[in-house]
């Protein structure tokens, strides 16, 4: 699999359902050109683990649009589905959640289990470019921490070489 980090993002357009649960959209990465982008792959609705990683990127929100970066959530789950799950157990988020039914974005981001048929737990810091500047994937069991996501995207956006837990107000190296 080709190398993601430094690369331009694999282009993506996918139908989604808004976060407030009424209505729903389309998104590709160019409705993001100017911006950061801090998109993450969830493995399936109506889950465990998902839905807390779900609501704790939502009460972030403010600190990542002050960043100047948007957030959306995607898994292969169809919108009807998303829009279901926010009407229902989820609740209000503040960002979409978009649908990879056709698990090619799944595939081209390479986080794709395919005898499975859903994604791993991918998270991808698009710069307002369209180049990728961090990407981590692991397991389906462990969420992931919203707090080292903005650490990471105050870092690259810092311009200096950042060192191990820096945080914004430390020297760059």
């Amino acid at each position: 699999m080709k190398r993601l980090v430094g690369n331009i993002a694999p282009d993506f357009s996918m139908n989604t359902a808004l976060g407030d649960g009424s209505d729903f959209g389309k998104v590709t990465l160019g409705d993001y050109k100017g911006k950061w982008l801090v998109m993450f792959f969830y493995p399936l609705d109506f889950t465990f683990v998902c839905p807390t990683e779900i609501t704790a990127y939502s009460k972030q929100i403010d600190a990542f649009n002050k960043l100047g970066a948007e957030v959306l959530a995607a898994s292969v789950d169809s919108e009807h589905s998303h829009r279901a799950w926010i009407n229902g157990d989820l609740g209000k988020v503040n960002f979409p959640i978009a649908s990879d039914m056709t698990k090619q974005v799944a595939k081209h981001y390479g986080i794709l289990i395919e005898e499975e048929g859903i994604a791993l737990r991918g998270l991808f810091i698009i710069d307002p470019e369209g180049v990728v500047r961090y990407s981590v994937v692991h397991d389906l069991n462990v969420g992931r921490s919203v707090s080292e996501t903005l650490r990471v995207l105050q870092a690259l956006q810092a311009g200096g070489l950042c060192g191990i837990d820096w945080k914004p107000g430390d020297a760059t190296l």
